[in-house]
């Protein structure tokens, strides 16, 4: 409405997300409106401002880390429907036998692997898992307990020579 910006999808488009991500033409549609009410500018993206201003993802401890890999890999710091779906299908339910490649065990847990690290660099260390700890538990207990809970909870076999997952 307005000066949105209205992008319809095409069949063959709706056909090629489905074999993508495992989502069904009625969960398209509805991800596609979800979409589109959160793209308030009408671009046919979305920035992380925009995400933000989902409720649940504004008070998850985790929001920002769940923000974050959607933009993995979008120089330009917005999200296309493509993009966002994409993101999505790897919250999907994994079966067997009938699941696109994106939505394997694997890749949820390299999408929660990401989650713990922060820098990047493909480890986890100690410390990511304690400030990631600290994000999730909040000021409920003090840091020094934190720390206590990180190394007693976390087996040392767990952990390279270097302290890292």
């Amino acid at each position: 409405m307005g000066n949105r910006a209205t992008i319809v999808l095409d069949k063959s488009e709706v056909d090629e997300i489905e074999e993508e991500t495992g989502f069904t033409p009625s969960q398209i549609a509805r991800l596609y409106n979800r979409f589109t009410a959160l793209d308030k500018s009408g671009s046919g993206s979305l920035s992380r401002a925009d995400f933000l201003r989902i409720p649940e993802l504004a008070i998850n401890p985790l929001g920002d880390r769940i923000v974050h890999s959607f933009f993995k890999g979008c120089p330009d710091d917005q999200v296309n429907f493509r993009q966002f779906i994409k993101v999505l299908s790897i919250f999907r339910p994994a079966r067997r036998n009938h699941d696109p490649v994106k939505n394997t065990w694997q890749n949820k847990l390299k999408f929660a692997f990401q989650m713990y690290d922060l820098d990047e660099d493909n480890k986890v260390s100690v410390d990511e898992i304690l400030t990631v700890l600290q994000m999730m538990v909040g000021v409920n207990i003090p840091d020094d307990q934190a720390r206590l809970i990180n190394l007693t909870g976390i087996s040392t076999p767990s952990f390279s020579q270097d302290r890292n997952v």
